[in-house]
């Protein structure tokens, strides 16, 4: 399993994280639903749905989140306005570091994702000037770095980078 790596500088009103965003093409051996729910929960990842990506720009200050795409494509974009955007199809999975900021810009119909958090993390939503960016940088530091691997279970596996 290969990753890459996005390092999204903060933007105006959006944190962002000096840990990359992490993006994994063949995130899961079956992209459907229900075993990317029982993946995750085995790998320790908890608070797991299924929806779609807002069309808003948002980010969590309360958790690390994984997305791993279910069903249809979509295009995302990261870090705000100047950030990245990657196409999302079934298997694509990114790690989103807290205060990433992310926002669904385009997509089919039945466009879905699979998302979660570590455990204690939640993905309490945050648009951009709902908080002062100082404050979100503090509560976004006090967050424990994710322990396995959402995909692999492995310590740390695609999280090495993160420093974990």
């Amino acid at each position: 399993m290969s990753a890459e790596h996005h390092i999204l500088p903060p933007a105006a009103d959006v944190p962002n994280s000096a840990l990359p965003l992490v993006v994994v093409r063949d995130a899961v051996p079956d992209p459907a639903a229900d075993a990317t729910h029982a993946l995750l929960r085995t790998h320790g990842w908890q608070g797991t749905w299924t929806y779609t990506v807002y069309d808003f720009w948002h980010f969590h200050v309360t958790g690390h989140e994984v997305l791993i795409c279910v069903a249809g494509s979509a295009d995302i974009g990261f870090g705000g306005d100047d950030g990245i955007v990657l196409a999302m199809v079934p298997g694509v999975g990114v790690v989103v570091p807290a205060g990433v900021g992310h926002k669904r810009l385009s997509g089919t119909s039945d466009f879905a994702v699979v998302g979660g958090y570590p455990p204690g993390q939640s993905g309490a939503i945050t648009r951009p000037g709902e908080i002062d960016m100082a404050e979100a940088v503090k509560a976004i530091e006090t967050l424990r770095l994710p322990e396995r691997d959402p995909f692999t279970g492995e310590r740390p596996g695609c999280l090495a980078v993160w420093g974990t």
